[in-house]
């Protein structure tokens, strides 16, 4: 049933009045290697669909230069930073916010407490987890997070990113939905864990709508997106976590895109849903 749901979330259909974000704090630039535009882009693109929020959170560069052909490096900070400051000048009536998506080990800590939110005044970090350490090899957790081993390493290493309180949503954490085309006990398993770990710290998901628009998996039903799974969402349902609309922009003309199908899934299972611009007001 749940894959059956989804998959009629197609974002083409012409029974669907299209809805754009009027708030999105995830969005990526052309730094970080697999997405196109400037911020300037996405800003002016954010203005016609006249949105409010924009927040950028490109794949933050990391002082080891780890995963360096998929994130900016370190000496584009300044430039990135110059860059979101000019399309908020540009855009007066858009509230752009500074921020970057990031992996958490123990020792970037320091790094993003100290340096990103601390030195450079970053509005707010984005915990994702992206890659799992399999026999001291660096795996990408969208394709390797599918036995129950590496299942397992992917659940632990979230539960850390949000107990470090550093990150203030978690994205995408049912991207082991593109390599685990059938729901199973581990599945299930993992998305109790992460999600008990998610509503004790308060610690909002993220609804991602870049699943929807990457191509379908074979699920055991037919073809759905790779995430958001719905059956994830379910469960967090049960452990009352909150959730965060993003459309994970990597092109500026998809900045706004998402919110019919991110609160089709919202609604279906009851999920409460919360803005980030309101979490840092109150922290």
């Amino acid at each position: 049933m749940w894959v059956l749901i989804a998959s009629s979330l197609a974002i083409d259909s012409p029974s669907m009045p299209r809805m754009g974000l009027l708030r999105n704090y995830h969005t990526h630039t052309w730094r970080c290697q697999h997405a196109t535009g400037e911020a300037i882009n996405y800003a002016h693109e954010a203005v016609a669909a006249g949105m409010e929020v924009l927040g950028f959170s490109d794949h933050t560069a990391l002082p080891d230069h780890r995963w360096a052909n998929v994130r900016m490096r370190m000496d584009q900070l300044d430039e990135y930073e110059a860059a979101v400051r000019a399309a908020a000048e540009a855009h007066p009536s858009l509230h752009v916010l500074l921020g970057m998506e990031c992996e958490f080990q123990p020792e970037f800590a320091a790094f993003y407490r100290d340096e990103l939110l601390g030195r450079r005044g970053y509005d707010y970090l984005i915990g994702a987890g992206h890659y799992i350490k399999v026999d001291d090899r660096w795996l990408g957790s969208f394709d390797h997070a599918r036995a129950p081993e590496q299942l397992r390493i992917y659940v632990d290493l979230m539960v850390a990113t949000i107990e470090s309180g550093l990150f203030t949503f978690i994205a995408h954490p049912d991207v082991f939905g593109c390599c685990n085309p059938l729901w199973n006990a581990d599945c299930a398993a993992a998305a109790h864990d992460l999600c008990a770990a998610a509503a004790a710290t308060n610690t909002p998901l993220e609804l991602n709508a870049y699943g929807i628009r990457k191509p379908w998996v074979d699920g055991d039903d037919g073809p759905r997106p790779a995430y958001p799974w719905p059956p994830f969402w379910a469960i967090a349902a049960e452990h009352g976590v909150r959730v965060v609309f993003s459309s994970d922009a990597h092109r500026p003309q998809d900045v706004s895109h998402g919110a019919t199908e991110l609160a089709a899934i919202r609604d279906q299972f009851g999920l409460t849903e919360v803005d980030v611009l309101d979490l840092l007001v109150r922290t």
